[in-house]
């Protein structure tokens, strides 16, 4: 099996790049941030509070995450059942990032994510997949841009969508999140030692995949 990890900070544009490359090669894209969501739903639906943090582990681990394909659209399934569109609502996003900090929901994820690479060519995609979930994976990225590069394309995906916002804004929380995200203690973002380091800040899309197909 050949596995690629892609790991980098928030908007440098990882999914789409992950997402594309794994449909040019015929591999597997594998949305850990999708899974994370779909334990997030499955303890909303039980009526878990993402701060008890017992219960959260205990129904996590009861439950079985996996991925598959429809008509060539990616798919995640809760127990068998296709929570694709209900997992994108944003008191699930919310609940997530709650849950996603417990160490042990961590472990029950990751244990996941190796089992479906080590069944399948996969493309994943996130912080820690170079250096704590796939080590040794065939090809590591880490892609990365300036958070200036990557609060306009932020900033341009909300305009498009008719949202108001302010780009100074958009970039203190990109940089925030980026100390948050390097600094915790379970799993910190950082570049794995052999990954290959793509700047994407005067890339496009097509050039970063172009770039990473040429390196598999």
């Amino acid at each position: 099996m050949y596995n690629i990890a892609i790991d980098g900070p928030a908007g440098a544009g990882k999914s789409t790049i992950a997402k594309i490359v794994a449909k040019k090669l015929g591999y597997i894209y594998v949305d850990t941030g999708a899974m994370y969501r779909t334990l997030a739903l499955s303890c909303f639906r039980a009526e878990i509070a993402a701060s008890e943090q017992e219960k959260v582990v205990e129904n996590c681990r009861s439950v079985k995450v996996t991925l598959g394909y429809e008509d060539g659209t990616q798919k995640v399934y809760l127990n068998g059942e296709d929570v694709s569109a209900e997992i994108r609502q944003e008191e699930i996003g919310n609940m997530t990032s709650a849950i996603a900090v417990y160490p042990p929901v961590r472990e029950i994820m990751v244990a996941m994510q190796k089992q479906i690479a080590k069944e399948n060519n996969v493309v994943m995609d996130g912080r820690d997949i170079g250096t704590v979930v796939l080590p040794d994976a065939d090809l590591k990225i880490y892609l990365t841009a300036s958070a200036r590069t990557r609060a306009e394309r932020r900033y341009k995906e909300l305009t498009e969508k008719g949202q108001e916002c302010n780009i100074d804004e958009i970039e203190a929380d990109i940089i925030e999140r980026d100390y948050r995200d390097m600094h915790r203690e379970v799993s910190p973002l950082k570049q794995a030692d052999d990954a290959v380091l793509v700047d994407s800040s005067q890339m496009d899309i097509e050039q970063v995949v172009e770039k990473i197909i040429s390196l598999v």
